[in-house]
């Protein structure tokens, strides 16, 4: 059941014709007794900030971090459209607060799509009565389809507690970097918690999942990740909740990286023997955001010297001659030199779906990794257009 997993939460997801093939495009994630609850954010760092960002960012802090539902378009980010935009991203909120009979300040809005086109409020008004009354405890899955764009197949979590439940749902296929992504995410959780330790956990669980992934070094103007709790289960210890969202939240990143736009590869670069932690996070970065990189490991080329070059430009501590690098374990590089290595053992590697880089720097303890894919033909395909 995904974002209804945890108790006291509903969901639903319509057709409210914004996409133009008849697909689902509007969803809401709702408090089954349409009351506030504690809540949290997580937003892009991109300073060409979507409305619906500066919406939700302003009715978290006005309500001091409660929320009643989150309702969230595809098709349309309803970014780059001005007053008009947030004008129209304030209406669906009140459209949904009038339904569910709360105030507007207590609905967050998501939207995620095209830029610089505005929303069609035709559809949103239209779709608004339907999305509402469709709400119930099953309706996770429709909520998780009606928020797709390029992902083909929805993104679903659930992880059980000591007692309590935190569940999910999530979109994302491109534009995941440097924070986030083309992404949205909704979690819950039946635990009880302050907006603040909400915040806290949140903050935690973004950090090392979506905060460490990036399919093309490019970042969106939409992220947001936001976590409800209902506090049905009772209070439960932080490290418990915080551990439970960490969890969701890989598990999602994990699945938005298996679906990025055209991928054949998903590829984790893992950085040791950094100088400093953030010089690995640096380093790792940097070999996952390279074009020339990506392409080798689509073409299967363990070409080591692309990885150890991107590794020396990064900005971080390098010394060429205590470098190495490995793929899937077999290492190609030791010393800033190739290695003697078993290339039939390199070569099943290489065509494997799921491919491991370690660059050890060989200069103190610092460690780092981020999830990254290839770059494909199916990749330009899918962004040489934008309908």
């Amino acid at each position: 059941m995904s974002v209804t997993a945890a108790r006291g939460f509903e969901a639903a997801g319509v057709a409210c014709g914004i996409k133009d093939d008849g697909r689902a495009d509007l969803a809401l994630v709702a408090t089954a007794d349409r009351r506030p609850v504690p809540a949290a954010g997580v937003f892009t760092v991109n300073l060409a900030t979507a409305p619906p960002v500066v919406v939700t960012r302003a009715h978290l802090h006005a309500t001091g971090g409660q929320a009643a539902a989150v309702v969230l378009n595809s098709a349309n980010a309803n970014a780059a459209t001005g007053d008009p935009g947030r004008a129209d991203a304030e209406e669906t909120c009140a459209l949904v607060a009038d339904r569910l009979g709360c105030r507007g300040e207590e609905v967050l809005v998501c939207s995620t799509g095209l830029i610089g086109i505005p929303l069609p409020m035709a559809a949103i008004r239209a779709g608004v009565p339907a999305v509402t009354g469709a709400l119930s405890a099953g309706g996770a899955a429709d909520a998780a389809r009606a928020i797709l764009t390029t992902d083909t197949t929805a993104k679903e979590v659930a992880v059980s507690g000591a007692g309590f439940t935190v569940g999910g749902m999530a979109k994302g296929a491109a534009m995941l970097a440097p924070h986030m992504a083309t992404m949205l995410a909704v979690l819950t959780t039946d635990a009880a918690a302050s907006p603040a330790e909400l915040d806290a956990a949140l903050h935690a669980g973004v950090a090392d999942s979506f905060n460490a992934l990036s399919i093309d070094g490019c970042c969106s103007t939409n992220d947001t990740v936001l976590l409800l709790a209902s506090g049905l289960a009772g209070p439960v210890g932080h490290a418990e909740l915080t551990a439970a969202v960490v969890e969701a939240c890989a598990d999602l990143a994990g699945q938005m990286a298996a679906d990025a736009e055209g991928a054949t590869k998903v590829v984790r670069v893992v950085v040791t023997g950094a100088a400093s932690p953030d010089d690995a996070s640096r380093v790792a970065r940097r070999i996952a955001d390279s074009q020339l990189c990506k392409c080798s490991w689509y073409g299967a080329d363990p070409y080591w010297g692309r990885v150890v070059s991107e590794a020396g430009s990064a900005g971080a501590a390098f010394d060429p001659e205590r470098v190495s690098v490995a793929y899937g374990g077999v290492t190609v590089c030791a010393g800033g030199v190739a290695a003697p290595h078993d290339a039939a053992a390199l070569t099943e590697v290489m065509a494997r779906r799921n491919l491991e880089i370690a660059v050890d720097l060989g200069l103190g303890q610092g460690a780092g990794s981020i999830l990254t894919n290839d770059l494909t033909h199916g990749y330009v395909d899918e962004n040489m257009r934008t309908s």
